[in-house]
């Protein structure tokens, strides 16, 4: 089966070798878009080596959502996707779970299968207790919001069917460009009748560089909470 991955980066350097060596383990099979808002390119330098890794450098900071709208759009066009997997190239996200989650996601024919920190059997290593506590109620304040069955709003590593991932780059990224995005999507696809699920996930906090997540997005995620709530009331109507 052909794995289909989206990867937004931003100054990844340190990571993005490390992770491709564990992805391209997994199958020979392998297409991969890096959407890469670095101020430098020095990612490409480092991907070369691999082949079918497809290569899109924007001038600047443009946010982790739009870029996985980006990487979805590019790779709609350009791969025979049956589906496409997104995640982070911080390392967060362990890569030997992709083959389980993708059979469990044709198994059940699901339309996003979202890797939940928050589920019973899952993990969260490696996190400062403040981030681990904000995520957790970021997480509630939106389920008690947005009312999706959903542990986990804010996770970016899923598996999407192609007609969901067509839906999202034709419909999503109207509430900001951030990791506001994931909780957008999956309100556009919870209620436009796409069947969404969540699965188990261990979830690793980064060891080398520095996260991107700020203040200022995450103010702007709370005030497009509300945009959602407004989506949400939208759809349902």
């Amino acid at each position: 089966m052909e794995l289909n991955i989206v990867i937004p980066t931003f100054n990844e350097k340190n990571n993005i070798g490390v992770l491709l060596e564990k992805i391209f383990k997994l199958s020979d099979n392998i297409k991969i878009v890096i959407v890469d808002d670095s101020p430098d390119q020095g990612i490409k330098e480092i991907i070369s080596q691999y082949e079918n890794v497809h290569y899109i450098h924007r001038d600047k900071k443009n946010g982790r959502g739009s870029a996985v709208i980006t990487g979805m759009n590019y790779a709609l066009e350009h791969f025979n996707c049956i589906h496409l997997i997104e995640m982070d190239a911080d390392l967060s996200h362990e890569p030997n779970e992709i083959i389980n989650n993708l059979n469990f996601f044709y198994s059940e024919n699901i339309d996003l299968l979202i890797s939940s920190r928050y589920l019973k059997k899952s993990k969260i290593l490696n996190w400062p207790p403040q981030r681990k506590l904000l995520s957790f109620l970021a997480n509630n304040l939106a389920k008690n919001i947005l009312k999706v069955p959903i542990s986990d709003y804010t996770n970016g590593f899923r598996i999407y069917s192609t007609k969901a991932a067509k839906h999202v780059t034709a419909n999503c990224g109207e509430v900001g460009d951030g990791f506001i995005i994931l909780s957008e999507i999956l309100v556009q696809l919870y209620y436009n009748n796409f069947k969404v699920k969540e699965v188990e996930s261990t979830f690793v906090n980064r060891t080398r560089g520095e996260s991107s997540v700020t203040f200022k997005e995450i103010f702007k995620s709370l005030t497009g909470l509300f945009k959602i709530y407004k989506l949400k009331n939208k759809l349902k109507s």
